[in-house]
């Protein structure tokens, strides 16, 4: 670890598991990681919402969330990820029930070994300039 502070989001209802869709997440919990530890800083609630495209939802998440590295969901919209990526968050896909507690270990692992376990913002912009990359989206299987 280089001495940094990365502060990372998780989409949960229950503070245990990544279990929502960015957009109609209900709740987040934020970690921060330094010197290889990890503590919950904050849990935020929004209460719940519905997947239905309405982007004036994820205005308080976005302003909620500018200052993390990453949030981790089950999923998240074109828009909404476009969103994320202009306040500097980057996006990481992960199965429904993966555990909070072991991504962070595997999180950490990667910090220490001097990887960025998730995409960093000018890597998704020069991805963004690849013509092939709505192709590759499409292959990851992205949920609205």
């Amino acid at each position: 670890m280089n001495g940094k502070r990365y502060r990372i989001a998780f989409a949960t209802s229950d503070m245990a598991t990544v279990n929502q869709h960015f957009g109609s997440a209900g709740a987040f919990a934020i970690y921060e990681i330094e010197d290889g530890q990890a503590s919950l800083a904050e849990a935020l609630e929004f209460g719940s919402l519905a997947q239905d495209g309405n982007e004036d939802k994820l205005d308080d998440k976005l302003c909620a969330l500018t200052g993390c590295d990453a949030v981790y969901c089950l999923a998240v919209g074109g828009s909404a990820l476009k969103r994320l990526i202009g306040v500097g968050v980057g996006a990481v896909k992960v199965d429904k029930g993966t555990s909070i507690a072991q991504q962070l270990v595997r999180i950490r692992e990667s910090l220490r070994d001097g990887e960025t376990p998730w995409p960093t913002v000018p890597a998704v912009k020069q991805r963004d300039n690849d013509p092939t990359r709505f192709e590759q989206m499409d292959a990851e299987g992205w949920d609205e």
